[in-house]
């Protein structure tokens, strides 16, 4: 049996306390909007706009630090608050992009570059979940949870 802890997705669902952590989750995600824009422009503009790597790298930064951030809430005895709010729900909510991904691979589809398309959702499916599963063996290992 494998001797990582395991986390709850359950556990993480926010905990309704108010209007707090509604302007918290709004503030981060502004922040994680913003982020992910100005990442992924900054990508895309580096290494053309042929393949959607803006977007692939914003979703595998965003899989890496929730897989952290996942591992400190173990650690920290898993309570749901503020700092999860913000973060968590907040920035890396919108900071991450789904809806793009989705869409980027759809028009990858219909331009006919079948192999870009499966290539992208195969490398975003791959690699977010090792990100994510990384950073959060990384976090628990060095604590010893």
């Amino acid at each position: 049996m494998n001797d990582v802890p395991v986390l709850r997705a359950h556990a993480c669902a926010p905990n309704p306390s108010g209007m707090v952590h509604i302007l918290l989750i709004a503030a981060g995600g502004a922040i994680g909007a913003l982020a992910r824009y100005w990442l992924s422009t900054l990508v895309d503009a580096r290494l053309g706009g042929g393949f959607p790597w803006g977007t692939l790298v914003v979703n595998f930064t965003g899989a890496g630090v929730i897989g952290l951030l996942a591992g400190l809430w173990l650690i920290a005895g898993g309570t749901y608050g503020p700092v999860w709010a913000f973060f968590v729900i907040g920035v890396l909510g919108s900071y991450t992009t789904v809806s793009s991904f989705s869409l980027q691979t759809l028009e990858l589809f219909q331009a006919g570059r079948i192999a870009a398309a499966a290539g992208l959702a195969a490398l975003s499916l791959a690699g977010c979940l090792m990100l994510a599963a990384g950073g959060y063996f990384l976090i628990t290992t060095l604590a010893g949870a």
